[in-house]
């Protein structure tokens, strides 16, 4: 049995199912409380659903957002945002959406980009057509954007983020130590996680990108028990 400081988690996919939150993820919460064990769940949503998730679920009181570009965080009835990316670069993202928005009128930014400040964000449903995305693509790379695609999203942003940097500072600011800590993930914009941290575990529907990920998982579940929450529940019974 592990004595983990803090469980981190992606959100979409490991601790949602089927687009959505299920009881399994309140049974999560419960565990780790009982544990006295924190959850901080790490995601490539926006500043506003880091707000939604603090304000709705008392037990968080730490979200990483926006693949890492900000951290929100509750203490007591306030709560505060920390942007880990440079003005500059915020200022310089705004600019470049116009301009993407110019060069493809027909793709729309997603519906929680305005609540956005360190990325942008478009819905993968709206990129079915693969000559689109990689149209896309060209754009980003000729204007150095940087962009990755988790489980609904593609995002693109300015600067060094990454999941891997946002958990490093965190965990630099909480004087606790990379290897006393557990991350759970199934997505291709949690590779900065799978390649440098070290306890980390993919959830079996890993296996819809396994083959594409460069970096992976020290553990990874199998079967249809260990879709998301559930292998995330499932882990933690056994290793807490």
């Amino acid at each position: 049995m592990n004595n983990f400081k803090i469980v981190f988690s992606d959100f979409d996919g490991t601790l949602t199912y089927k687009e959505g939150l299920n009881p399994v993820f309140f049974d999560i919460i419960n565990l780790l409380a009982s544990k006295k064990t924190p959850l901080v769940i790490v995601t490539g949503r926006s500043l506003s659903w880091g707000h939604f998730l603090l304000t709705h679920f008392p037990y968080l009181t730490d979200v990483i957002v926006e693949g890492g570009g900000a951290i929100v965080t509750r203490s007591g009835k306030f709560i505060t945002e920390e942007c880990l990316v440079s003005h500059e670069n915020v200022l310089r993202l705004a600019e470049f959406a116009n301009e993407f928005t110019t060069e493809f009128p027909k793709i729309k930014l997603s519906v929680d980009s305005f609540g956005r400040k360190t990325d942008r964000a478009i819905e993968l449903h709206d990129l079915q057509d693969g000559v689109y995305f990689h149209h896309i693509e060209e754009f980003l790379r000729a204007h150095n954007i940087n962009f990755s695609t988790s489980n609904v999203h593609l995002n693109f942003w300015c600067g060094k983020v990454s999941k891997y940097l946002a958990v490093s500072y965190f965990l630099n600011n909480q004087k606790t130590l990379e290897n006393e800590c557990l991350f759970f993930g199934d997505s291709l914009n949690d590779q900065a996680m799978f390649k440098s941290f070290y306890n980390s575990v993919g959830v079996s529907n890993i296996s819809s990108v396994i083959d594409r990920l460069e970096f992976k998982p020290t553990t990874i579940l199998t079967g249809d028990e260990n879709i998301g929450p559930f292998g995330v529940l499932n882990y933690l019974k056994k290793n807490l």
